[in-house]
């Protein structure tokens, strides 16, 4: 009784829950060669998943979204579009403008993320201390610059800038697989800890960023940006927190966490099948 309630209580998120089923299920099935038939020019499968994309930003759109916080009612259909991947990259449906005004908006959480970087080296133990410094070294520029390149490319949109911008999220990600490979060879235990757990606070945003501009490149573009990949994803997987990461982007777009879980599964997917 307790599931139909709920279902009676929150129509909009059980329907967000099927049509987010529909588009992960419509993106299995297709990578396995499963197509129901053809539908035009096209597939049934594929038509299936473009269908349940798209009235997921229309449930989006809701008229009662304008009760919700800015942040939530805005960045809902953006996320949605961008991170909402059923296997393969890019997603029509965002645009250029939408992601860039979203990695602004995760600017001051990045930005936050960086603080406890630096501010965690000096409590950690005298041996861990230079391994984790020299490990985020970096992170301060590239999350001045990605931030800028950001706000660059939304005041002008052009090819010119949204290159730029895949380069630097692209190293920037590059950066702190490296540093979650580094800080996991530190000795002490509860230096370990805190240094990993610095680090994912860092690690999760740069994901969340990297999934959306990768929804507005181009195949050529990410497989160039695959190719300068050398710490892969699946490398790092067993240093990311992911109980972290469902909070951060939950919190973020003020949205259920079961949702959020799927958005995260589905975009580290679509990123480890790119190349990354």
């Amino acid at each position: 009784m307790t599931m139909i309630s709920n279902i009676w209580l929150h129509p909009k998120t059980t329907v967000a829950g099927i049509l987010i089923a529909a588009v992960t299920i419509a993106g299995v099935l297709s990578q396995q060669g499963i197509t129901l038939g053809t539908a035009g020019t096209g597939t049934s499968i594929a038509l299936i998943g473009a269908l349940a994309t798209a009235m997921l930003g229309l449930l989006a759109k809701d008229p009662q979204a304008a009760a919700l916080p800015t942040s939530s009612a805005k960045l809902g259909v953006i996320m949605l579009c961008a991170i909402l991947i059923a296997g393969t990259f890019p997603l029509a449906g965002c645009s250029g403008q939408q992601v860039a005004q979203d990695i602004v908006n995760w600017t001051p959480a990045l930005q936050s993320a960086v603080t406890v970087i630096d501010n965690t080296g000096p409590l950690l133990d005298p041996a861990a201390a230079p391994i984790f410094t020299l490990a985020t070294t970096t992170f301060d520029a590239a999350s001045s610059l990605l931030a800028s390149q950001a706000q660059a490319y939304l005041n002008n949109p052009s090819a010119t800038l949204l290159g730029q911008l895949q380069n630097q999220v692209a190293t920037f990600q590059q950066q702190v697989n490296t540093a979650l490979l580094q800080a996991a060879r530190i000795v002490d235990t509860k230096s370990q800890a805190q240094a990993l757990a610095a680090i994912n606070g860092v690690a999760v945003i740069v994901s969340a960023i990297f999934a959306l501009v990768a929804s507005i490149s181009s195949k050529t573009a990410l497989a160039s940006m695959a190719a300068r990949a050398t710490v892969k994803i699946s490398t790092v997987v067993p240093y990311l927190d992911n109980r972290r990461a469902i909070d951060v982007v939950s919190t973020h777009y003020n949205e259920p966490p079961f949702l959020a879980r799927v958005q995260l599964a589905n975009a580290r997917t679509a990123a480890m099948q790119a190349g990354f």
